[in-house]
């Protein structure tokens, strides 16, 4: 019997790719061993999985920056994890990486992200007992929450670029190899997610009006590109060139390109995310989970959509993984059901 066309594939993977690529035959496999498909490579199916789940979809109505947006081009969580992965597919493929690992990474990094995104998270991270992380939540998702509560049963790899691509305000390259995903596919997500959100959420303040393009200073211009395309294409290349350079064995960018992402992430910081416009909503968004938390938690998580479920009255488990899936119009709706009053109509 001749080879399955997954078999052809690994070892096309073996003849084509990188000698620091993740083998998808090479995987370190699953938390639960299953049979194999007979077309499509492991890492292709834990992307499918993740593209299929109630999770993923959920994203379509999540923050990105922008509360609940109304306008039709401003970015959600869900456009994000988009741009996350073309961007991270054309660097891994240009560095002869696995581009099916990349592509499933980088979609499933942000499926526990919280509605109205930072400001939710750091709610939970408050109420929750132990904290709350969203790339701890992506994980949970992934492992136990999806599909009925039996997870999604992803690859290990695909796992630890989920848990290990965030990085705050932190170095986005740290040298430390600990701090870092174990794959360089996983490395790659995690630049190219710092990529995508400095300038898509640069071109929905431009356009939201919250910033002007002559505040942005002159020397990122010239080092990064005036357009929204022009800066996307120099950070991209400047990652390919840059680690090719270095011998192609660690993710690397130059000192020129680094300085000035990291400068136009502290801009983005001081002049969107911290003025007021952004911040007060913020505030307004927290009160709204804080006071979903605490109803839940008295009242328990409904079950089935018939209401509060007594058996977890008082679960903080139960309550945060509720909370936590919610999109922004979910919580926006529940709350005003819960705690607003029905106006009274007498015929």
């Amino acid at each position: 019997m001749g080879r399955t066309i997954r078999e052809e594939m690994e070892k096309n993977e073996e003849r084509i790719l990188s000698p620091y690529a993740c083998l998808s035959k090479k995987s370190r496999g699953r938390m639960r061993p299953e049979p194999e498909c007979d077309i499509r490579v492991a890492y292709q199916r834990d992307r499918d999985r993740i593209i299929h789940s109630k999770a993923f979809r959920r994203l379509k109505y999540k923050t990105q920056v922008f509360l609940a947006p109304t306008g039709d081009h401003y970015r959600t969580r869900l456009t994000h994890v988009f741009e996350v992965s073309q961007i991270a597919r054309t660097i891994a493929v240009a560095l002869k990486l696995n581009g099916h690992l990349t592509e499933a990474i980088a979609l499933g990094h942000d499926l526990g992200h919280t509605p109205f995104g930072h400001a939710g998270e750091s709610v939970l991270n408050e109420l929750h007992p132990g904290g709350f992380h969203h790339y701890d939540q992506s994980l949970r998702v992934v492992d136990i929450l999806e599909n009925d509560g039996k997870g999604l049963n992803l690859t290990y790899e695909v796992r630890d670029g989920i848990s290990m691509h965030s990085k705050g305000r932190k170095e986005v390259l740290p040298q430390d190899i600990s701090k870092l995903p174990v794959t360089m596919e996983g490395r790659i997500v995690r630049v190219a997610d710092i990529i995508a959100y400095v300038n898509h959420d640069l071109d929905d303040a431009l356009r939201a009006g919250l910033i002007r393009e002559d505040q942005l200073p002159k020397y990122i211009y010239e080092i990064l590109g005036r357009t929204h395309s022009e800066r996307i294409n120099t950070m991209v290349k400047d990652i390919i060139y840059s680690t090719l350079a270095e011998g192609g064995a660690r993710i690397t960018m130059s000192p020129e390109t680094m300085s000035a992402i990291t400068d136009l992430r502290s801009f983005l910081h001081k002049n969107v995310y911290e003025t007021s416009m952004v911040h007060d909503d913020f505030i307004k968004a927290m009160r709204i989970v804080r006071e979903l938390y605490n109803y839940f938690l008295e009242k328990g998580v409904p079950k089935g959509g018939s209401g509060p479920n007594p058996s977890t009255r008082g679960d903080h488990r139960a309550v945060c993984d509720f909370v936590a899936g919610m999109t922004d119009r979910y919580a926006l709706d529940l709350f005003q059901e819960i705690f607003l009053p029905k106006p009274w109509s007498v015929m």
